[in-house]
This record gives C-alpha cells, sequence and structure tokens, in this order.
C-alpha cells in the first residue's frame, strides 16, 4: 500500500508524507471551499471524497501516538475551518476564529482520527482471519526474535487494536474469535468510527 516501515516501528515520516500529500490537494481544492462558491454540505463532500482519502492513504498499517494524532487533527481542523467561515462574536459582532469545539459540534461527520482507527480495524479482522503463515501477519503482528534494546517498548499496531476494541468495550476479547463473526466485527468497526474523540 506504499506505506513505510521501519525497524524502529515509527510512522513519522509515513504521517509527514501523508500530510505533505493532503496539504497538496487542499491546495488544489482550496478556491472551491472559499465562503460564497458552493454550499457548505458540497465543500464538506469535497472534503470527503477528495482531501481525506489522500491523507488517511495506507492508515491502516498506522499505529498512531498522541502526537501524530493531534498532527492530523490540526491538518483536518485547517481544513474544516476553511469551510466553515470565521463567525461573528456574539457580545462585539466581529469575526473570530471558529474553536476546535464549535468545530466538532457543526461537523459532527467523519473525524480523521476515527476514519484511521475504524480502517485499522477492519484490517485487523483480515490480518486475524489470516494465519500465522501469511507475511502480512508476520509484519504487523509477529514478534522479532532478537534482543530488544533497553528501555520502554513502543506502541505496536497490535497494541492499537487493543485499545480500540477496549475502547469499544471489548477489553480482554480475543480478536481472533471476534473477527470470526463478520456482522459483530463491522458493528465494532462502525462503533469505532462513531467515538468521540476529544
Amino acid at each position: 500500500m506504499g506505506a513505510t516501515l521501519t525497524n524502529q516501528n515509527s510512522i513519522e515520516e509515513e504521517i509527514k508524507n501523508s500530510l505533505k500529500s493532503g496539504n497538496a490537494c487542499y491546495h488544489s481544492v482550496r478556491n472551491l471551499l472559499s465562503p460564497s462558491l458552493l454550499s457548505k454540505n458540497l465543500k464538506i463532500k469535497i472534503h470527503i471524497t477528495i482531501i481525506l482519502p489522500v491523507v488517511v492513504y495506507g492508515c491502516e498499517t498506522w499505529s498512531l501516538t498522541l502526537r501524530e494524532e493531534r498532527r492530523l487533527r490540526v491538518f483536518d481542523n485547517r481544513v474544516l475551518r476553511r469551510i466553515f467561515v470565521p463567525s461573528r462574536d456574539e457580545v462585539t459582532g466581529e469575526l473570530r476564529k471558529v474553536y476546535n469545539e464549535e468545530l466538532n459540534d457543526v461537523y459532527c461527520s467523519l473525524n480523521i482520527v476515527r476514519v484511521t482507527k475504524s480502517r485499522r480495524m477492519r484490517l485487523a479482522r483480515h490480518v486475524a482471519l489470516m494465519g500465522e503463515r501469511k507475511s502480512v501477519y508476520r509484519v504487523l503482528v509477529g514478534k522479532p526474535k532478537v534482543k530488544r534494546p533497553l528501555g520502554r517498548p513502543r506502541h505496536s499496531w497490535e497494541d492499537s487494536i487493543k485499545m480500540d476494541l477496549q475502547e469499544v468495550g471489548c477489553e480482554g476479547m480475543d480478536r481472533i474469535e471476534l473477527a470470526q463473526d463478520k456482522d459483530s466485527w463491522r458493528a465494532l468497526v462502525n462503533a469505532v468510527l462513531n467515538l468521540r474523540v476529544a
């Protein structure tokens, strides 16, 4: 999928490249997102169908840290601020910036972090059903047989899946058993997609 894997399990460079591509895409359609040209619903559709897929391409393999989640949300909020023009202050009547909380309230559709998590969960089912012999399973879930350096171990892809399951109330459940039932897993993916991200 064009993802760059490192031996340190760092996706910082991957996120940087995705945001760079997303910025290029955003600037190519920026004029369409100007206040008077199109309706807000149409602008949101442009964001969901043109800009968002470019940024989250290959996100199924990402193991996001809080810092990387914040970088993704900053990009998403910048695009949304272009769509939802500055609002007028109720007291002074002057134009002011739309705050993040207001964006979350007004724009209750897709959140970039939730999209990333739901896509990762979708891939997790396929990986769980593959078995240990497949190379994809070994790359994403396997444990290398080398001595680990001192310090706290890095957050792995499998750890991210466990955290996603924990967020939807499936803590401690065996994901391979859960993956056997397609409809239940689809419900879990939808639950992750609809989580409120702070």
